[in-house]
């Protein structure tokens, strides 16, 4: 069994910084891609940075400059360094992560963490 736990959320006021930790535990597995996403009440997640184990990197436009995702490989788990937030940064952010066990890829989520930013 894979678990992704997620840390780092919380409050900060606008302009500040916060950086998202999301680890994966068990055995048996890889790691392909991983991500991080984010979720407004009523709406659907969308990507906010993806990363793939060879490094490659995607950020949604309006996050770029001001979020810097990365991972370490050899423990499993995914960052997201976020600088200059502002109060519509404000959501629930969930890391996703494509890992194999016996030769298949399964799509797992994190229990998410509340960021809110203050104005």
């Amino acid at each position: 069994q894979v678990q992704l736990v997620e840390s780092g959320g919380g409050l900060v006021q606008a302009g500040g910084s916060l950086r998202l930790s999301c680890a994966a535990s068990g055995s048996g597995f890889s790691i392909n891609a991983m991500g991080w996403y984010r979720q407004a009440p009523g709406k659907q997640r969308e990507l906010v940075a993806g990363i793939t184990s060879g490094g490659r990197i995607n950020y949604v436009d309006s996050k770029k400059g001001r979020f810097t995702i990365s991972r370490d490989n050899a423990k499993n788990t995914v960052y997201l360094q976020m600088n200059s937030l502002k109060p519509e940064d404000t959501d629930v952010y969930y890391c996703n992560a494509f890992v194999v066990v016996s030769a298949y890829e399964y799509s797992y989520w994190g229990q998410g963490t509340q960021v809110t930013v203050s104005s």
